[in-house]
């Protein structure tokens, strides 16, 4: 293409960050590679700076500006300027047709400057050693072999390494885009107090957050607020989202519901905002699935809850890898939508079968364990339970008509504690929260109910652990 023009930018130090401010004040169109190198599409900039000794130029007194001594290429293909800028110290410009012939005297070695990833470096240095064995040694004359053979022998792979090596760009350039900031800040005239006032600070800071946001379709996943006090300490929190949103009343009324739990110490006089962004969310609902709430509405319901309850009373139970009864884990409270499903999917699902009521499957029975297991009094007659009393209403006892048991449980007896001790004795081990040792029973007292029991061995105490439906 006759407009077609690229420069390559190599410091010594790869001080990357300071090549890629000086190449942005040429190009928008910018890629970063290994080693420190930069790409510029510079097409259209003779119009401006004259020819490419011009942009050339231009460009060294620009990084010589900022104190870089730095190598640059400038040619037809961004492959030929990757290629010399590692090969020529200072500036090399080439002629508009002259990328092949720059490249021609070069060693095949050359190759694994445009090799970022470690195993296509592999493959390239097997693909070397071959051209050597050949007789190949430089790129002009792995070019000039004849395109079928290469692919005879080398395949589809050896055909691309020489269309490279004469310079040709097989992909296209795709633009670094730059680290874009979502944050604003604010320097209030007077220092304020409390929530309130705080409120419409935060309402005039979130509003053009969220547009900016909304037009880059971007959500926020954690916000991040810093109160600069008049005490000359920063307050800051940081909110974890639990999915991307971006709406302003919603983001304003975490921050406050957060703040309220957690107030400054001192009147404020600077409020920051920022967020981490995160692409947004695509949300697409089912006709044959009950939708769930808005995230916006669920978030604001939990930080409310926590702000009355506290951070660690409210979230949703999770497993826990233990086989102690009981054993549990809270964890933040995300529900997710099951997606779409098919309609043979769904309708599978409607089917008694799949619940285990058909002909095939019968229902399978289930312990609705309380929360707290209730104190009993067993009687036991030849190491098995024949009565059952309770004092909690709702839980029948009486004469144990069928029982099935013992099942011996324990675990957690390696984070036993050591107890007080007396002088020349040995500890004492005192059992943690997380042990356990115990015997389980399987009863159907007379009112035809069964019960699951079971007695500590410690204390032989005995306690209804559920009641099975």
């Amino acid at each position: 293409m006759p407009d077609s023009l690229f420069g390559a930018a190599l410091v010594s130090g790869n001080d990357t960050e300071a090549v890629v401010a000086v190449a942005r004040e040429f190009s928008p169109r910018i890629a970063l590679h290994p080693r420190g190198e930069v790409v510029m599409d510079l097409g259209g900039l003779t119009r401006l700076l004259g020819d490419r000794h011009g942009i050339a130029s231009e460009l060294r007194r620009t990084a010589a500006d900022r104190g870089l001594r730095a190598r640059i290429a400038i040619a037809n293909g961004r492959t030929a300027a990757r290629v010399l800028v590692h090969q020529r110290p200072g500036v090399t410009v080439l002629d508009p047709a002259g990328d092949a012939d720059a490249l021609a005297p070069l060693p095949v070695e050359t190759l694994h400057v445009l090799v970022a990833d470690a195993g296509a470096d592999g493959e390239l240095a097997e693909l070397i050693r071959t051209l050597r064995r050949w007789g190949v040694p430089t790129l002009g004359a792995f070019v000039a072999l004849p395109p079928g053979d290469v692919a005879a022998r080398l395949g589809q792979r050896g055909v691309r390494w020489q269309r490279v090596a004469g310079g040709e760009d097989l992909e296209p350039l795709v633009p670094a885009v730059p680290a874009e900031r979502f944050e604003q800040a604010m320097d209030l005239e007077w220092p304020i107090e409390g929530l309130e006032p705080l409120s419409f600070v935060l309402g005039r800071l979130l509003e053009p957050m969220s547009a900016h946001l909304e037009r880059r379709d971007r959500g926020a996943a954690v916000l991040h607020i810093r109160l600069h006090l008049v005490s000359r300490e920063v307050h800051e929190r940081s909110l974890q989202l639990p999915v991307p949103m971006r709406d302003a009343r919603t983001l304003r009324t975490l921050l406050l519901l957060d703040l309220e739990s957690h107030p400054p110490s001192a009147a404020i006089d600077r409020v920051v905002v920022a967020v981490d962004p995160t692409p947004a969310r695509v949300v697409q609902f089912s006709l044959l699935t009950k939708p769930l709430p808005s995230p916006e509405q669920l978030s604001t319901l939990m930080a409310r809850l926590q702000a009355l309850m506290g951070d660690t009373r409210c979230g949703a139970p999770a497993a826990v890898d233990s086989w102690q009864p009981g054993a549990c884990a809270m964890e933040p409270f995300a529900p997710k939508d099951s997606g779409l499903e098919t309609p043979a999917r769904a309708l599978t699902a409607l089917r008694p079968e799949a619940w285990g009521l058909g002909p095939e499957r019968s229902p399978s029975l289930a312990l609705r364990r309380f929360r707290n297991p209730v104190i009993a009094r067993v009687a036991v007659e030849e190491s098995r339970p024949v009565r059952v009393t309770t004092e909690r209403r709702g839980i029948g006892g009486g004469r144990v008509e069928r029982c099935a048991g013992p099942w011996r449980t324990s675990g957690g007896w390696w984070t036993d504690r050591a107890g007080p001790t007396m002088p020349g004795l040995k500890p004492r081990p005192t059992r943690s929260e997380s042990s356990w040792d115990r015997d389980e029973w399987d009863v159907t007292l007379s009112d035809r109910v069964t019960y699951r029991i079971f007695r500590e061995r410690d204390s032989e105490k005995w306690f209804v652990e559920g009641v099975m439906d």
